[in-house]
């Protein structure tokens, strides 16, 4: 079962990371590390994968995750401006559509259909 578990979650992230990356974007930004809307856990977040699947692929990855006063989270560049995050950004992940990235929807790639959590 556990096996299982694995093996659908890395295929998830092989998806996702697959999707990402046949637009041919120079630098992915990721919107937020955290999971959930309210949530600073961000430690241990799933989208870690995909960043990493993303770089082995040759791309650039930036962050924009205002809680962290760091320049760098786990050797990816992380972007305190949002405005620059957006400008700079040929593809934007982010777990679910928010209003701060609506100018730039045509940008984001989220698998949050019903925009919510």
């Amino acid at each position: 079962m556990v096996d299982a578990i694995v093996d659908a979650n890395r295929t998830r992230k092989d998806f996702i990371a697959d999707s990402i990356v046949v637009r041919k974007p120079t630098i992915i930004g990721v919107y937020r590390l955290v999971m959930k809307s309210g949530s600073d856990n961000f430690r241990a977040s799933s989208i870690q994968g995909i960043m990493e699947r993303i770089k082995a692929k040759g791309i650039e990855v930036v962050v924009y995750e205002p809680v962290l006063q760091d320049s760098e989270f786990f050797k990816f560049c992380v972007i305190n401006d949002l405005e620059e995050f957006k400008s700079i950004s040929d593809v934007i992940v982010s777990n679910r559509m928010v209003e701060e990235l609506a100018d730039v929807g045509n940008k984001v790639y989220t698998r949050d259909f019903f925009d919510n959590d």
